[in-house]
């Protein structure tokens, strides 16, 4: 799992490097104006009808001084499906495009900043491909930017810098997947190996069946300093450093000043120790003296490299996010 890509050139938040816009003569013949089709699932459709969804409002008011037109449609199996059959374009929530009109868009870990892509993975985002240089970004408003974010999300005594070792868990825990260097369990016993103390906790969202749990118990009575469960976020603010694939529990450590030993790819991998790059040995032992600069890598990140809904520039960068991904729509009025 290389990183070779990882240290291009930042890219343009208007341009993307593989996606091109589809030939005229591939598209269904549109008579009218481009449609746009916004495929949500439950009470995010509802909000999106409503107009109380802010992005989605947004993102309505901007494509159609575009000149294009919004529908909204529940997804499902059979509206996927159907979605590359009909005229103009399509953007689901999360779910991977089902053509090449189509793009998909995610919430950039917090509110109200999100991401509009033609990939579902988050380690081919645009993010993940940037370079950041932490010496450009101001860092007085960094500092400020982080305290604002920190008070709304993480709200709290100050984080304290334990001994604890934090292994979030996600799915999957006994298989290798193409986007890590071994499997979650593999992962637990290399951290537990070091001898600090470890503190893994299980996804409330995953499903772990009789062998996972077998597979845990085991790694425990190799590992004496290893413990299986507990409350992530309490953990998470004293703890010594996070250790995961690429759990959202790594971004919320860089709030609370958390260094990250990553064990798979994800789009917040530039601060990280990764281990595709240093070994799981090598990344193990810097993490406990690794201090990057926090406060500007989320600024970098969240306010210059995704859509802020609640900021003026949301329409420009939601029609540049667009024709990154090869769509061929012109300027709102004014944007």
């Amino acid at each position: 799992m290389g990183r070779a890509a990882l240290s291009q050139p930042t890219i343009p938040f208007g341009r993307h490097p593989f996606r091109r816009t589809a030939p005229a003569a591939s598209l269904p013949a549109m008579t009218h104006a481009p449609v746009l089709r916004v495929y949500l699932e439950g009470s995010m459709l509802e909000t999106a009808r409503a107009g109380s969804f802010n992005f989605m409002a947004v993102l309505r008011r901007t494509v159609e001084a575009a000149g294009w037109r919004v529908e909204w449609h529940e997804t499902g199996p059979m509206a996927r499906a159907a979605a590359p059959t009909l005229e103009g374009y399509a953007l689901f929530h999360m779910e991977a495009p089902t053509h090449d009109r189509a793009l998909t868009f995610r919430r950039a870990y917090h509110y109200p900043f999100w991401q509009i892509e033609p990939v579902q993975q988050r380690w081919r985002f645009a993010v993940a491909r940037a370079r950041h240089d932490p010496e450009a970004v101001d860092p007085g408003a960094a500092r400020a930017f982080a305290d604002r974010l920190r008070a709304r999300v993480l709200p709290g005594p100050a984080p304290r810098r334990g001994d604890t070792v934090l292994v979030p868990l996600q799915g999957h825990i006994r298989r290798c997947r193409s986007f890590q260097t071994m499997s979650p369990a593999d992962m637990l016993e290399a951290v537990a190996a070091t001898g600090r103390p470890t503190v893994a906790t299980l996804h409330p969202r995953e499903a772990y069946d009789a062998a996972d749990h077998a597979a845990l118990d085991r790694l425990a009575a190799r590992h004496p300093n290893l413990r299986i469960g507990g409350d992530t976020m309490r953990l998470l603010r004293d703890c010594a450093f996070v250790a995961t694939q690429n759990s959202a529990v790594a971004f919320d450590g860089y709030l609370l000043g958390k260094p990250a030993v990553l064990f798979g790819q994800i789009d917040f991998h530039h601060i990280a120790l990764n281990v595709s790059e240093l070994g799981a040995e090598e990344a193990l032992a810097r993490a406990a003296s690794h201090a990057p600069d926090f406060d500007r890598y989320l600024f970098w990140f969240l306010q210059q490299n995704a859509i802020n809904a609640t900021r003026p520039d949301a329409g420009a960068r939601i029609l540049a996010a667009m024709r990154r991904g090869g769509w061929p729509i012109g300027a709102a009025p004014g944007a």
